[in-house]
């Protein structure tokens, strides 16, 4: 192993190799900032500089890109409340919140940390039990990939925080939305209206940027004078130990989203979208942290629980990218969209994805294996130099910043088929957005619906049409069984929390009073 090791080094070392990686670095952190411009784009527009390179320097382009574009998404969800990937929309709420706080810098610092640190487990979840979480992955079938997607959409709970009703009203929105296109089983269109470009669907990037992105536009300019939200200033100086304090309470945040990410990411065309919104309603349930006052029937979000929350989801996404290449480099499987343009990568260079990889290309294995460690370690600088270079936005005047927002709304949108139509999604969604949040309903779960729901419709289908419609299968399998318990405590546990909460409020009131009476300083018989 440490020959191997050696080897592959040399392979890694090669000038060549180094310069690939930090192009392929710049380059995806700023196609991730960039609204509509994801990963899986960035890789698709790499493919043909990579037949001109070797194999280690064409898959570690891909490699490193896909490593900074995921942490990268998080930038605009920060400072333009636009995800930049449908992981990020998790958590875009909390970031936003925080910039508007004040506390942008550390909320970004966070992410970027536990994005390295759940990088870093993810490479050695794959160095060190590829072929066993390999192994377990091949025994999902279509049944255990739906309870997975379903335990994905129990995250509409959580993301709710307070009004689960309203969540699963938007939830059902977006899962409606999805039904649009062909159908998954007999090709028939739906709900198209004629629309060719509809048989498709709906692209979910064109519905984050108008929900969150040009609905924010939306509200910001029919706000009266007065209640718009200043735009704050985020300043990354001194943001290096705030971050450091913020991962340190959060650790076991971190921890337990990296494994979170490092196994539904390997589980073959799961990939970091679903990991991130399980990590993120597995810590929404289960924090410990205070919550805030009681503002209109709703509990407030502190700052604390926001900077936990991107804690958990973002080191899940980057453990999931690294742990997606589990089933790909053992069995030549995809684990997302991004391995599977690496699969045809690799096939041009003459590598096969499989069991021979393991047996007789083990310096490129293991050369594979060091670029996944060097371009999580070297996201950590760069991320830093982004953030303190993305503050520069929040200078720019309101109202040309609310332009600005439009115009990246329509780039973005018109950049995903190069066509209009997805320019007028966005303005729907927008509008919609708009809506929806005068009416208080979460638009999260709106995305959660629209990425999910034709994941569960084609794993049902396929279920069932497989078994004569035979629906004890999706009950009496082990695996399922034990997803099926995941679900059900997930749906329990907001109102579980919410009761929680409630009591140690009361407690807390009762208490504050009590002291109040018994203290010395208050002369008897006075109030």
């Amino acid at each position: 192993m440490i020959e191997n090791f050696s080897s592959a080094l040399e392979l890694v070392a090669d000038p060549t190799t180094i310069l690939v990686v930090l192009l392929s670095a710049v380059f995806g952190l700023v196609i991730g900032a960039l609204p509509g411009m994801t990963a899986t784009l960035a890789a698709a527009l790499l493919v043909p500089f990579t037949f001109f390179l070797d194999p280690v320097p064409a898959v570690a382009a891909i490699i490193t890109m896909s490593a900074m574009a995921i942490f990268a998404g998080d930038i605009p969800s920060a400072l333009l409340r636009i995800p930049g990937t449908p992981s990020s929309a998790a958590y875009t709420e909390d970031a936003f919140a925080l910039t508007r706080n004040g506390k942008g810098p550390i909320g970004l610092g966070v992410s970027l940390v536990s994005s390295v640190l759940g990088g870093l487990f993810g490479s050695v979840l794959l160095i060190f039990v590829s072929p066993l979480l390999g192994e377990f992955a091949l025994r999902f079938t279509s049944y255990e990939y739906f309870w997975v997607a379903v335990l994905g959409l129990t995250a509409a709970v959580i993301v709710s925080q307070g009004a689960q009703l309203k969540g699963g009203i938007a939830l059902m929105v977006g899962l409606l939305v999805s039904t649009v296109g062909l159908d998954v089983t007999l090709g028939h269109p739906r709900f198209t209206f004629g629309e060719e470009g509809l048989y498709r669907g709906v692209d979910f990037i064109a519905a984050m940027i108008g929900l969150f992105g040009l609905s924010e536009v939306l509200r910001a300019v029919t706000a009266r004078r007065g209640e718009s939200m200043p735009i704050p200033k985020l300043d990354g100086s001194g943001m290096v130990r705030p971050t450091l304090r913020g991962i340190w309470r959060n650790k076991g945040r971190v921890g337990s989203g990296s494994l979170i990410g490092g196994v539904v990411g390997a589980l073959p065309g799961a990939g970091a979208d679903i990991a991130a919104w399980i990590a993120y309603a597995v810590t929404r349930s289960t924090s410990r942290i205070r919550p805030g006052s009681v503002r209109r029937g709703r509990t407030e979000t502190t700052d604390d629980q926001r900077i936990e929350a991107i804690s958990g989801a973002s080191s899940a996404n980057n453990a999931g990218v690294a742990s997606a290449y589990v089933p790909t480099l053992a069995f030549g499987i995809p684990g997302d969209t991004i391995t599977a343009i690496l699969i045809g990568v690799l096939l041009v260079k003459g590598i096969t994805p499989g069991p021979d990889l393991f047996l007789y290309q083990t310096d490129t294995l293991y050369s594979l294996y060091i670029i996944f460690i060097v371009a999580n370690l070297l996201l950590l600088p760069l991320g830093f130099l982004l953030i303190r270079a993305s503050g520069l936005v929040l200078r720019i005047p309101r109202s040309i910043l609310m332009g600005l927002i439009v115009a990246i709304s329509i780039c973005g949108a018109f950049a995903i088929n190069n066509g209009y139509l997805e320019v007028g999604l966005v303005v729907v969604f927008g509008v919609m957005g708009y809506l929806f949040e005068k009416g208080g309903i979460p638009l999260a779960p709106v995305v959660l619906g629209i990425v999910l729901g034709p994941i569960v419709e084609r794993n049902f289908m396929q279920s069932v049409i497989k078994t004569n419609w035979d629906l004890t299968q999706f009950f009496t399998r082990p695996i399922s069984a034990v997803l099926i318990v995941l679900v059900v405590l997930a749906i329990a546990s907001a109102p579980v929390m919410g009761w929680i909460g409630r009591r140690a409020e009361r407690s807390a009131a009762l208490k504050a009073v009590q002291d109040v009476q018994v203290d010395p300083a208050v002369p008897a018989g006075r109030s």
